[in-house]
């Protein structure tokens, strides 16, 4: 796994990242030498084409991001891959016809374009397929023994199965078919036959219980042999980006790496907030009539709703957005939104939709109340019952609240207590590990949820 933005990549995810962008990169470039013989060098050198192949290298990247080419969880099938490398490709092909008819001298001359497209059609192609059957082959595939039983070795021995991007295969598990209940000499046999076989590059402890049980010598002369050993909780959060609730140990959270928040950096990231937030509320400032309009004539009730949620270090703060709910929606008293709520109104889905309802909430961010990225604010009903049912849940009160955050950006809309439990893990980890480019990259997967139509609030 290699750390970039405060943040866990299977390094191949990174293989792939890194060599479709050269592949595309010597696509161009290598069209150019075809096409301009000769002349190339001074295309690319003093006529800006290796800029502007630069910039169609990020474009075709972002397009394939925003096609989930890179997350090998939401792509059922090679063939799928396929079909999406094409649209990808097609995409591609338009945005640089579009830009050559309305600026041809931002683009590259004499056919260059086209020529490029086709080569990089056929070696992206060909890339994905060498890139599949290389990360089937066995020579790279590390081997995990996980050691441990109970819910949350149950998690990680799936994660790791469901996940092959990890480069991880699970070869041994001490808690399968119920061994969990081993005691440590039967562990510590188990451990050095699969020493002596070499048959592990990894050991993983997920043990609940550890006293008088954990394999201390064993596991220390695997370390020493060169054979990795980490803890459960990390390695679940190095690949799932949460962390786990259950069974943590407080010692983990005070000497683990992070949980570092000073007054400084939450003076920068407020300013960052104010300076984004003004931003926003301008772009969407036109829109804001409209939307108060659409709302008044599609249902009774006033245009916006006023609600009660719990900020920073427990403030109790007014959370505005445009109503999209009727008037009696809470009638009966306070109630999770569902996905499908049949007290939202027609218009209300559409600005749930689109994510306009929470332009107002911008004026809470001016105002301090929330910042524009951090753990979302819930209602003060809900906080006093979660806190009783889900450990470390006020946690997430050390920090400001944010219009989106990183349970919204990485877990789907959920109104159950084991949602809240799955949104507390993700905002943990936001917590463990906040910093500006984090921000920075939670806003980026923003706006890809926010076009595609994903996620929740």
């Amino acid at each position: 796994m290699v750390r970039l933005f405060h943040v866990y990549y299977p390094m191949r995810t990174i293989v792939l990242f890194t060599g479709e962008a050269l592949l595309v990169m010597f696509s161009f470039v290598a069209a150019t030498f075809f096409v301009m013989r000769d002349d190339a060098v001074l295309v690319l050198n003093y006529e800006g084409g290796l800029a502007k192949i630069g910039v169609i290298t990020v474009v075709a990247l972002l397009c394939s991001h925003y096609f989930d080419l890179y997350e090998s969880q939401r792509l059922a099938s090679r063939g799928e891959i396929y079909f999406r490398l094409l649209v990808v490709l097609g995409v591609l092909s338009f945005l640089l016809a579009g830009a050559e008819y309305f600026s041809p001298k931002l683009m590259l001359e004499n056919g260059i374009s086209l020529l490029g497209l086709f080569i990089l059609t056929v070696l992206l192609l060909a890339w994905r397929a060498g890139y599949v059957w290389m990360v089937r082959q066995p020579m790279f595939q590390e081997r995990v023994y996980v050691l441990g039983g109970g819910e949350r070795a149950n998690r990680l021995v799936e994660v790791l199965r469901n996940q092959p991007e990890l480069g991880m295969s699970v070869v041994g598990w001490a808690g399968a078919m119920g061994n969990g209940s081993l005691t440590r000499d039967e562990i510590g046999d188990m451990l050095s036959g699969a020493r002596e076989k070499q048959s592990i590059d990894k050991v993983i402890v997920a043990m609940r219980d550890r006293r008088g049980r954990m394999p201390v010598r064993e596991l220390l002369d695997l370390r020493l042999a060169g054979v990795k050993v980490e803890d459960a909780t990390s390695v679940l959060e190095k690949v799932s980006g949460k962390i786990e609730i259950e069974e943590l140990q407080p010692s983990w959270l005070i000497f683990s790496e992070g949980f570092r928040i000073n007054h400084t950096f939450l003076a920068v990231k407020r300013v960052i907030s104010i300076v984004v937030g003004l931003a926003v509320f301008l772009v969407f400032l036109p829109l804001i009539p409209l939307i108060a309009l659409a709302v008044k004539l599609t249902s009774e009730g006033p245009v916006f709703y006023g609600q009660k949620r719990v900020g920073f270090h427990g403030k109790i703060f007014t959370c505005w957005k445009f109503r999209t709910m009727r008037k009696d929606a809470e009638a009966n008293g306070a109630q999770w939104a569902t996905g499908d709520d049949p007290r939202v109104t027609k218009v209300g889905k559409i600005l749930r939709k689109l994510r306009l309802d929470e332009v107002p909430q911008l004026l809470n961010v001016l105002r301090g109340d929330m910042g524009f990225v951090g753990p979302r604010p819930e209602r003060p009903e809900f906080v006093d019952w979660l806190s009783k049912e889900i450990p470390y849940y006020n946690l997430r009160h050390m920090v400001p609240p944010g219009l989106t955050g990183w349970a919204q950006v990485s877990y789907e809309y959920g109104a159950s207590v084991e949602d809240a439990k799955e949104k507390l893990r993700y905002d943990l980890y936001y917590i463990k590990n906040i910093a500006p480019v984090l921000d920075l990259l939670i806003v980026f997967k923003t706006i890809k949820i926010v076009l595609l139509g994903r996620g929740a609030r």
